[in-house]
């Protein structure tokens, strides 16, 4: 039984761990994110910044993101506390213009003028 259970939660922790493959079209809108400044401010514990990442699938290592959270989760970053975040995830833009929460990639492109995938 103890080996099984062992089995199932590497089994899920090996699904959990795979990120989907992008697009190229997906790896060129979150290059041009990047190149265009924008930012996404978040937190590993944060499960809407989960979520965020999620849509961008195998793009996302092309974001520009900033770890908010200290390793315990019991704080905040010193950038973070000078940028004044205070929820997660925030979206900062060249203008200084932010979005707070979950973004559709349509919001992003209006923010940035990238093309959508």
């Amino acid at each position: 039984m103890k080996l099984m259970i062992t089995v199932l939660i590497f089994v899920v922790l090996l699904i959990a761990g795979c990120s989907s493959k992008a697009t190229p079209e997906e790896l060129e809108f979150a290059t041009c994110l990047s190149d265009n400044d924008a930012i996404m401010f978040g937190a590993y514990w944060c499960p809407h910044c989960q979520e965020q990442k999620r849509q961008f699938g195998g793009a996302w290592e092309n974001i520009n993101y900033i770890e908010c959270s200290l390793p315990n989760g019991q704080g905040q970053t010193e950038v973070c506390n000078l940028a004044k975040i205070e929820s997660y995830p925030t979206w900062e833009f060249k203008d200084g213009s932010r979005l707070v929460g979950v973004q559709s990639f349509g919001q992003l492109a209006a923010k940035t003028d990238c093309k959508l995938p």
